[in-house]
């Protein structure tokens, strides 16, 4: 008789675990310079994810995104960049070209990410879980274009999507940071 409630809960116990969503906090990615960067050091802070490019008519968010920064990155904001090229080719550059019209064009100083794919069959881990609901837990969120910036809270449970077009300063990103 004890074997079997052994058994029942060890059953219990790994179907449990076996059912939890990720998490933010439980990817590694790459820095543009080529360093890993665990998500798990952000823990504690509020993240708002951008897909980002340099030859977009919206890249100049670029400059919304660091003034943003600039205002809130003290009180627990970070922002990541994700440079992809998965829209009309908007973002062709080198993760050093990448960098160098960033930090010259826009004095971007919040992290940038190495390059990657945001949507397709090649999109990246992390991708996947913030626009799949079987991912996330809350809710499909294809990346329509460059730009799309993702809300994380600081617990990494995904938030809110907000579209590519509107502003880094919109109504439901201040409330989101202000709250």
């Amino acid at each position: 008789m004890r074997s079997i409630l052994l058994g029942c809960m060890l059953f219990l116990v790994f179907t449990f675990l076996s059912g939890q969503q990720k998490n933010f906090h439980d990817f590694t990615v790459q820095t543009i310079e080529g360093k890993d960067f665990p998500l798990a050091q952000l823990k504690g802070k509020k993240v708002l994810v951008v897909n980002v490019a340099s030859k977009c008519g919206l890249t100049p968010q670029y400059e919304q995104l660091q003034a943003l920064y600039d205002i809130y990155g003290a009180n627990n904001l970070e922002i990541l960049g994700f440079p992809a090229n998965n829209f009309r080719e908007q973002e062709p550059g080198t993760n050093q070209e990448i960098l160098a019209f960033c930090r010259n064009t826009y004095d971007v100083s919040f992290p940038m990410m190495s390059k990657i794919s945001v949507s397709g069959e090649d999109m990246h881990p992390l991708y996947q879980w913030l626009t799949q609901k079987s991912e996330n837990g809350k809710e499909d969120a294809p990346v329509t274009w460059n730009f799309q910036k993702f809300l994380i809270d600081e617990n990494g449970n995904w938030v809110a999507t907000v579209e590519p077009g509107e502003s880094p300063f919109s109504e439901v990103i201040l409330n989101w940071l202000d709250n």
